[in-house]
């Protein structure tokens, strides 16, 4: 019996683990072909509910160590406050996303043998992923469906049923193999090909006309460790502002409106309130050009006291006129703000005051330039939730990814923006501190991109939107339905078939 405990504990953080190299920067999906059916038969031999629930946990617990790895990286931007976090930081995390993966791990230990587990199984992943975004201010990141934006084609059904419909198939897919070779090939082929042809035809349908807008992306590639150093903050910001300038002047040939894009707190000044720095950022622009600019956003009381502050976005003109600002509503727990009323004193980022959360999301519209959605951060990972009530012409997504250095966090957090690009038909601009910096069309091509720790700047134009997407009107609703009837399906049963739970 001690033996039967620790091996299946074992096997099912190691299959978990295994399960993420399915996600990017990897996409070793056909892993899953491997690593699914293996957890699901330890399911079926759990002798209890509460051992296959254990089974659950371990499962997600190997699988987000594996996939969230990567937060460490951040611990060494300031190793001698941070180095004691270092070992517990990637599973802490892990730990309270592994509690969603017990609710598939039950529904399956519940369902019969077969295709009902299959179905079971891949139903409340999807259920469970959808939880995860919502519950606790939301995490939704290495959705499963993200796996296939390693090429367009894959990606068009996301425009019907979003990411979560992306990774119900998966799942589903990933299942099969216990039906045996002869039911799994043909049933594997029905969802395949149809799959495909979608994308194919999708890609094939004319791509929209363009508004008319030349994008000047700027990456400054920066390090986090230097970022906020007092003697860097003036060659920083010239370096920014010599990009922008050889970039925008470039661009102004095109004959198209010039929009100059900075990463999230890019400018090491509080560019909305600075008027040397907002005259020095004008002067960077060519005539006629507008700048996108992250920046911090202050405000004092009449102590002058520090009494408000904002991860902000700001639109400047070329005369030095704030045209828009857009304040970050999504704010990430234990970086941005002290969740649970600041019961855990850990701050990693901003090391001291809170910021506040904006109004969002939001369609900014400025003069002169079709409306778009900002996103700071990680605000592009939430599916349905990156456009306003006015639907944007584009989306723009500003980052600072030069916490996790050269990791599979860049690439996880790029291949979620591409799927909002799908889901919403929304051309996609993002500027990122250290890369990746990228064009996307609104079916997920990329038009161009600057890799990790890459200096300079991307002119392109911006492709234009195509008609409001399923997804666009309906939300993950469409999927996360689709994803509780295949676990209610999994429990309907023949006449002929017992009811008793147990080992099977």
């Amino acid at each position: 019996m001690k033996q039967f405990v620790q091996r299946p504990a074992a096997l099912a953080t190691v299959l978990g683990a295994l399960s993420a190299l399915a996600l990017p920067p990897v996409h070793l999906l056909p892993i899953l072909l491997l690593t699914v059916p293996g957890f699901l038969r330890l399911v079926g031999q759990a002798p209890s509910w509460r051992r296959a629930a254990l089974l659950g946990f371990l499962f997600g617990f190997g699988h987000h160590v594996a996939g969230v790895y990567w937060v460490t990286h951040s611990l060494f931007t300031d190793f001698g406050r941070w180095f004691w976090l270092v070992p517990v930081a990637a599973p802490g995390l892990a730990l309270p996303l592994a509690l969603f993966s017990v609710l598939p791990a039950l529904v399956a230990w519940r369902a019969a043998p077969g295709w009902r587990r299959v179905l079971g199984f891949a139903g409340a992943w999807v259920v469970a992923e959808g939880l995860r975004g919502l519950l606790f201010t939301g995490f939704p990141w290495n959705l499963v469906g993200t796996g296939w934006a390693f090429h367009p084609l894959p990606l068009q059904p996301a425009a019907l049923i979003g990411t979560h419909g992306l990774s119900l198939l998966t799942m589903v897919l990933a299942g099969l193999p216990l039906l045996g070779l002869r039911r799994a090939v043909p049933l594997a082929l029905l969802i395949l090909l149809p799959w495909m042809g979608f994308g194919a035809w999708r890609l094939g349908q004319p791509d929209p006309p363009a508004p008319g807008i030349r994008l000047v992306l700027v990456q400054g590639n920066v390090a986090q460790d230097v970022k906020w150093d007092e003697a860097q903050r003036l060659p920083i910001f010239r370096r920014y502002l010599d990009l922008t300038r050889e970039g925008t002047a470039r661009a102004a040939g095109s004959g198209e409106r010039v929009v100059a894009i900075w990463p999230e707190t890019a400018s090491p000044f509080l560019l909305a309130q600075d008027p040397e720095a907002v005259r020095l950022a004008a002067l960077s622009l060519a005539p006629g050009a507008t700048l996108l600019a992250g920046t911090v956003r202050a405000e004092w009381g009449e102590d002058r006291r520090l009494s408000g502050l904002w991860n902000s976005l700001v639109a400047l003109s070329a005369e030095g006129e704030a045209l828009a600002v857009y304040d970050k509503f999504h704010l990430v727990p234990f970086g941005e703000y002290m969740p649970l009323g600041g019961l855990i004193p850990i701050r990693v980022v901003t090391g001291g005051m809170d910021f506040s959360a904006g109004p969002g999301p939001v369609t900014l519209s400025v003069a002169g330039l079709p409306g778009f959605s900002p996103l700071i951060c990680y605000e592009v990972i939430f599916p349905g939730a990156v456009t306003g009530a006015e639907r944007p012409a584009w989306l723009v997504n500003i980052t600072n990814d030069a916490w996790f250095g050269v990791s599979a966090g860049p690439f996880q957090h790029f291949a979620a923006a591409r799927m909002r690009a799908v889901e919403e038909g929304l051309p996609l601009a993002r500027a990122a501190q250290t890369g990746i910096s990228a064009v996307v069309d609104p079916k997920g091509r990329v038009i161009s991109q600057l890799g990790l720790n890459a200096t300079g700047t991307l002119e392109v134009s911006l492709p234009g939107r195509v008609p409001l997407t399923v997804f666009g009107q309906t939300g993950p609703i469409l999927p996360l339905t689709m994803a509780v009837l295949l676990v209610f399906l999994s429990f309907v049963r023949n006449r002929s078939e017992t009811g008793n739970p147990g080992v099977h």
